[in-house]
């Protein structure tokens, strides 16, 4: 009983933000909001590209517009209640909201990491196994690639949420971060964090680890395969072809790393910004980096643009 009323003492969270400043605020929001704004319009364009030009319906450019997907709703799981609070003196979140929030972020994020995955090994049969790559990445392997990247994440994200759940709040409700992340609630937490540190270090890690290793495997096999290639055009074609995800998966994996494998003890606020990179900005980015680096994008968005003008 006495567990059950320190339980439900704590009802809601206040999420500090990144700055308590009130000068800040307006100016935070504005930015956030372009942000956003340029998050949905960039993923959508890319969708609405790969969806109305034919020549783009190849497995790189469904695992592509499946990210974008993934990336609307990503940002739009921390996005809005980031606005709200920074026009809010009362910044605060329910626990369920909370828990809520933490669910989605994890499971759209660990979507994005198997993706990037998924993608890797496109390139890697593309550029390594070119002659069965029609048969190797076949409709029905790309479907289940797709269908594993979207529901594994789910799985892990609840274990997470459950444990998460089993904890005491008694004292302070107060989040040092700008959203409702694993590592600050379990700074906050009265009751042992021992089970949700150790599933942390180990089920969360692998589900990490596995997918980056799988794209290491897949570009240590590209290099070997275009070095072997005897002309210097032949080598920047192939590096062009897995330019735009390599610059991704840089920096989506390295912000990443930099937050989660480092000590409880030691989250500070430099994480907040190293978190912006990975659940902001890189969701806002991939439709810059994709369209720009890509023939084949750049040609789908000139096809869409000159269809909505006429």
């Amino acid at each position: 009983m006495e567990r059950l009323n320190q339980t439900s003492s704590v009802s809601e969270f206040i999420l500090l933000g990144l700055s308590s400043r009130p000068e800040d605020q307006k100016p935070l929001f504005i930015l956030f909001l372009i942000i956003y704004l340029v998050t949905i319009t960039g993923n959508l364009l890319i969708i609405l590209a790969i969806r109305s030009d034919p020549q783009l319906h190849t497995p790189m450019y469904v695992f592509l517009s499946v990210l974008s997907f993934t990336d609307i709703w990503y940002t739009t799981t921390i996005v809005p209640r980031m606005l709200v609070n920074f026009l809010s003196e009362k910044k605060t979140i329910s626990y369920a909201g909370c828990l809520t929030q933490m669910y989605f972020m994890y499971a759209l994020g660990n979507t994005d990491n198997c993706l990037l995955a998924a993608m890797a090994y496109d390139r890697y049969v593309a550029i390594c196994d070119p002659f069965h790559y029609v048969t190797t990445m076949s409709h029905h392997r790309c479907v289940l690639l797709v269908a594993i990247s979207c529901s594994l994440p789910h799985l892990h994200s609840l274990l997470h949420i459950l444990l998460l759940n089993q904890l005491t709040f008694c004292d302070s409700n107060v989040v040092h971060h700008f959203l409702c992340d694993i590592n600050p609630l379990l700074k906050l937490s009265c009751s042992s964090i021992f089970v949700n540190d150790l599933t942390i270090k180990t089920e969360g890690l692998v589900f990490w680890v596995t997918p980056f290793l799988c794209i290491v495997f897949s570009y240590v096999r590209i290099l070997v395969a275009v070095l072997r290639i005897p002309s210097t055009a032949g080598k920047c074609k192939a590096f062009s072809t897995c330019g735009s995800h390599l610059t991704v998966v840089i920096l989506f994996y390295g912000s990443i790393f930099y937050v989660y494998l480092q000590p409880l003890s030691s989250y500070t606020v430099q994480d907040r910004v190293a978190t912006i990179v990975y659940t902001v900005l890189s969701s806002m980015l991939n439709p810059f980096i994709y369209s720009l680096r890509n023939k084949d994008m750049k040609r789908g968005l000139g096809k869409l643009m000159g269809r909505r003008k006429s």
